[in-house]
């Protein structure tokens, strides 16, 4: 009879310590800029895109859960080095710059920069030199460009406006407060498929984009990195991939 009770008390011990386990999975905020599709946007009020079910099959890969944050693109890092969010998801490419406050994870997606215009209009890729207007989504590597070898170089004489996400971008175009915008291939072609816009222009650039955490944080790091290493060997990622790029 002892023995009866010392192993029905074993049972119970031990399915408590198995629950006690699942309900002490790991949780990491995750900081997107929900205007980036087909990475990062909302719909029916929710965040969804390729980097939400990136983390999401990553965390499901190494046992911790995620939960979402949307902020703009130039205050992901700030909040990255704050505490605020543990890792940034959000088509982020990984450069000289941004290594010395944040460590990247491996690349996971590769992309150039891409020009659009409105739709039946008559610009073509010279929308980028002289007397023209350009947008570009603030603290994006196609501000760094158009700044860069644009602005700077006296190839644009127009002005280069800034917004917070790519949908104001996108919009003024439409709207024709502005004569193009510089943005991301994948996401320039997001946009011809869902708004009345062209592209006219690649500029081959290849950049490769990562998932970041805040300097130092080699364990977080280890574990997306031996995610997106999973990832890719089961068959998770191509699945994302055929799912978002069709």
């Amino acid at each position: 009879m002892k023995l009866k009770k010392l192993l029905i008390t074993f049972l119970v011990l031990t399915l408590v310590f198995a629950f006690s386990a699942v309900g002490l999975a790991e949780t990491y905020t995750v900081g997107t800029s929900a205007g980036f599709p087909p990475f990062e946007y909302v719909e029916d009020g929710e965040i969804v895109g390729f980097d939400i079910d990136l983390m999401k099959a990553i965390g499901e890969e190494m046992g911790f859960d995620v939960t979402f944050e949307d902020i703009a693109f130039d205050s992901l890092i700030p909040a990255l080095k704050t505490g605020n969010i543990d890792v940034v998801a959000a088509g982020m490419t990984i450069t000289e710059q941004r290594e010395e406050v944040v460590d990247f994870s491996n690349s996971y997606y590769s992309a150039d920069q891409s020009i659009i215009v409105k739709k039946d209009s008559d610009k073509d890729i010279s929308v980028i030199f002289g007397d023209n207007d350009i947008s570009v989504q603030t603290g994006t590597t196609g501000d760094m460009w158009a700044t860069e070898k644009l602005k700077e170089k006296g190839i644009l004489t127009g002005k280069i406006k800034r917004y917070d996400t790519f949908v104001l971008c996108v919009s003024d175009l439409v709207n024709g407060n502005v004569d193009a915008v510089v943005l991301d291939s994948p996401v320039a072609n997001r946009y011809a498929e869902m708004r009345p816009v062209d592209v006219v222009g690649i500029i081959v650039t290849g950049e490769n984009y990562g998932l970041a955490v805040n300097n130092g944080n080699t364990e977080l790091l280890d574990k997306l990195n031996e995610g997106l290493r999973r990832i890719r060997e089961n068959g998770k990622m191509a699945e994302i991939i055929d799912k978002h790029f069709k």
